[in-house]
């Protein structure tokens, strides 16, 4: 009787076991796929919003580089006081406009650009220090330019050269 029994039974058992490690199998390359589905839809979504942070914080630093800084903000009058404020309230606005960046970006990529932003400013404040508050926004502006052109390492390019190669990498 135990031997009809087991003559039933273990043959029973393989089938149960091969059924449970085939589906077993299958589970988890269904969940394998629906994972690789999921990252690659991701990226279709993520990919362009990284690329648009890249972007902007790129052009967030061509704005503030006193060469183009000074253009934008300079009028006709100014005295050095001025153009200071008006220079550090556009830095600040910019800033601000970007700050939201940094969630699509590397964190090296976020110093990167804080940092060149905190350079400009202290370029400009060294800039403005060495001037008298009632000369000519052109003064200003000449003593900027100056400073910022005999610079060894430009702030900005050093950080838009960084931003490109973080792009190149995952490109």
């Amino acid at each position: 009787m135990w031997v009809d029994l087991l003559k039933i039974l273990i043959p029973s058992l393989l089938v149960f076991l091969a059924g449970y490690l085939a589906l077993r199998a299958m589970v988890k390359n269904d969940a394998s796929r629906r994972r690789t589905e999921l990252a690659f839809s991701n990226d279709k979504i993520t990919l362009p919003l990284k690329l648009q942070a890249y972007e902007r914080l790129i052009l967030f630093l061509e704005r503030i580089s006193p060469e183009s800084i000074i253009i934008r903000v300079t009028q006709k009058g100014m005295l050095a006081s001025d153009l200071h404020t008006a220079i550090l309230a556009n830095i600040r606005a910019e800033w601000e406009h970007n700050l939201s960046q940094q969630l699509y970006v590397s964190n090296e990529a976020w110093e990167m650009v804080k940092n060149a932003k905190e350079n400009i400013t202290k370029l400009i404040n060294i800039c403005s220090d060495k001037i008298v508050a009632n000369d000519s926004a052109l003064d200003l502006s000449q003593t900027i330019l100056e400073t910022y052109s005999s610079l060894d390492v430009n702030p900005t390019n050093l950080a838009i050269d960084f931003l490109k190669k973080e792009v190149k990498d995952f490109l």
